[in-house]
C-alpha cells in the first residue's frame, strides 16, 4: 500500500471485490502500477464484504466457509503493493484515467487502461408496498449480518434464488426465528431448467450446495409457500401486512419485516456512461456490456471483469478479473502474446467449468413477468423520483417512445441513483405497454458525473486532501 497520492497508473480499477482484487493481484504480478478505489472501508465486495474485520467467532460461522473463502484473497490483495483507496467514489472514467472523491478529499488519477470491476446490484422487485420501511432485499439483510451482526426476527422471506435460500440458512444458523418463504420459483421454470441439468453436473459443487441448503430449509420447518404470486405489502408509517395468491388461494400474515429478492443483475451504470456497446442478455433478463473473452469492451482502454459484465458468481469473478489483467498486460507490453496464451487458456478453461451451472440456475430461478414489470397502476418504478406505473402509461399514451424520453415526461431515472434501481424495470415495464422487445426499446443514455458529487469536487477544490492509508 502506498501512503503517497497516486498520480499515474499503468491500471486503474474500480471495485474492490473478488473480480477487482484478482486484477489488482496479477496485475501486480506482471509489473503494472495500479491503483484501485472501492467505495467499503475494507476489501472484499458484496460477497466477501467485511471478510478481513469479522475475525473467527461466532459471526464467522454463521456466514460459512464460502464466505471466509475470500480472506486469502483479500489478504493477498493487501499485500500486493496496489494504490488502495478504500471509501472512495469514482464519478469519472475515460480513456485519461478516473476521477474520485472521498471523505477526506479527491483527485484524478491517469491511466492507460481502467477496468470495472463494481459487480452486481439485486434486481428490482416492484409490487405494491415495495418502498414501506420495514421491506428490504435480501442482500441488505445479509449486509446488516456480515457488517454489524444485525439480524431482525421473525421477517418474511419473498422471491427465490440461491440468494434468498443462503440468507435463510444463515439466520437459521444464527437461530433467528423466520416468519414464512414466499417463494415465487414458477412451476413451470422447471421443465425449461432441465434441459441444462446434464451441463450443470460438471459443476457438481453449486448443485450440492443448493441441495443441501433446501434440505435445510425443509428440516427447519418454516412455513414454506410455493409458487407465490400478486404479493403486496401494507401498512401505514411501516410494513404491517403481506398478502398474496398461490395455487390454494388468497393469504396474507401481519409482518414488521420482509426481505425480498429476485436474482442480481449487472451494475452497468458506469459502462454505460462510458458508452460502450451493450446488449440485452434475454437469458439473464439484463443489459450486459459486450466483452471478448478477455474482458474488453468496445472501447480499447476499457476492460470488464466479474459480474459487471453478466452474472457469474464469486469464483468465476476471480478467474474473469485475473484473465483481464493478464489481456492488459499483454497489450502493455509487458508479457508477449506466447506467454498470454499460455498462462490464459487454463484461467478460461476453469472459467467455463465454473459456468456451467449458471444455464440451470438461470432458467431455474427465471423472475415472473408481472415481478419485473408490475401491472398495477399504482405501483412505484422510480424509488427516486416517485413515478408510477400509471405515469409510464401515461407518457406513451402522449407519445414517449424509450427510457430517455421518458426522463422528460418523468424524471425516472434523473434521481441520485442514476438509474440503478428503476432501469431495468422501465425499461421491461415500457417493453411491456409498446409490445417489443427490451432490445428494441433501449436503455437509459449515461452520463459523467456516474455518482453524486459536488461542483466543488468537479472543480479540483478539494483535490489532494486525500491519500491511500
Amino acid at each position: 500500500m502506498s501512503g503517497a497520492m497516486i498520480k499515474a497508473v499503468d491500471l486503474a480499477i474500480v471495485g474492490a471485490g473478488p473480480a477487482g482484487m484478482a486484477a489488482a493481484v496479477a496485475a501486480r504480478v506482471h509489473g503494472l502500477s495500479v491503483a484501485l478505489f472501492d467505495e467499503q472501508p475494507s476489501p472484499g465486495g458484496q460477497i466477501y464484504r467485511n471478510v478481513t474485520r469479522i475475525g473467527d467467532g461466532a459471526r464467522a460461522a454463521i456466514l460459512g466457509k464460502d464466505y471466509l473463502a475470500g480472506r486469502a484473497l483479500a489478504e493477498r490483495f493487501t499485500a500486493s503493493g496496489v494504490a488502495y483507496y478504500p471509501g472512495s467514489t469514482v464519478w469519472r472514467l475515460a480513456e485519461d484515467g478516473v476521477s474520485w472523491s472521498s471523505a477526506a478529499g479527491g483527485d484524478e488519477c491517469a491511466a492507460r487502461r481502467v477496468l470495472v470491476a463494481t459487480g452486481a446490484i439485486e434486481r428490482p422487485f416492484p409490487v405494491t408496498g415495495w418502498t414501506l420501511p420495514g421491506v428490504m432485499t435480501a442482500g441488505a439483510a445479509q449486509i446488516l449480518l456480515k457488517v454489524t451482526g444485525t439480524v431482525a426476527d421473525d421477517a418474511v422471506f419473498v422471491g427465490s434464488g440461491p440468494l434468498l435460500y443462503l440468507v435463510v440458512c444463515q439466520y437459521l444458523q444464527a437461530g433467528v426465528r423466520i416468519r414464512a418463504i414466499l417463494d415465487t420459483t414458477d412451476a413451470a421454470n422447471r421443465g425449461v431448467a432441465l434441459r441444462s441439468l446434464p451441463a450443470a453436473f460438471t459443476a457438481p459443487a453449486y448443485l450440492a450446495k443448493g441441495v443441501r441448503m433446501l434440505a435445510t430449509i425443509r428440516r427447519s420447518g418454516i412455513p414454506h409457500h410455493r409458487h407465490v404470486g400478486e404479493i403486496s405489502f401494507y401498512g401505514d408509517d411501516r410494513l404491517r401486512r403481506v398478502s398474496w395468491r398461490d395455487r390454494d388461494g388468497d393469504h396474507a400474515l401481519d409482518c414488521e419485516h420482509a426481505f425480498l429478492h429476485q436474482g442480481v443483475i449487472p451494475n452497468v451504470n458506469m459502462t454505460m456512461a462510458a458508452n460502450c456497446a451493450h446488449r440485452w442478455d434475454e437469458t439473464q433478463l439484463c443489459w450486459r456490456p459486450e466483452l471478448d473473452d478477455h474482458g474488453r469492451t468496445s472501447k480499447e482502454w476499457l476492460m470488464v471483469a466479474g459480474d459487471g459484465g453478466g452474472i457469474a458468481g464469486a469464483r468465476t469473478a476471480a478467474l474473469s478479473g485475473e484473465i483481464a489483467a493478464l489481456a492488459i498486460a499483454a497489450d502493455l507490453g509487458r508479457l508477449d502474446r506466447a506467454d498470454h496464451a499460455r498462462k490464459s487458456v487454463p484461467l478460461l478453461a476453469a472459467r467455463r467449468r465454473d459456468q456451467a451451472v449458471r444455464p440451470f440456475l438461470d432458467r431455474l430461478y427465471r423472475p415472473a413477468d408481472a415481478l419485473r414489470a408490475p401491472p398495477d397502476d399504482d405501483v412505484i418504478v422510480c424509488r427516486c423520483e416517485e413515478v408510477r406505473r400509471r405515469d409510464l402509461g401515461a407518457a406513451i399514451a402522449e407519445g414517449c417512445s424509450g427510457p430517455n424520453q421518458l426522463k422528460a415526461f418523468t424524471r425516472a431515472g434523473m434521481g441520485p441513483c442514476q438509474g440503478r434501481m428503476c432501469g431495468n424495470t422501465v425499461v421491461e415495464t415500457m417493453a411491456a405497454l409498446h409490445c417489443q422487445p427490451p432490445a428494441e426499446l433501449g436503455y437509459y443514455r449515461l452520463r459523467m458525473p456516474i455518482k453524486p458529487v459536488t461542483i466543488g469536487e468537479i472543480a479540483g477544490l478539494n483535490r489532494n486532501q486525500g491519500a491511500p492509508p
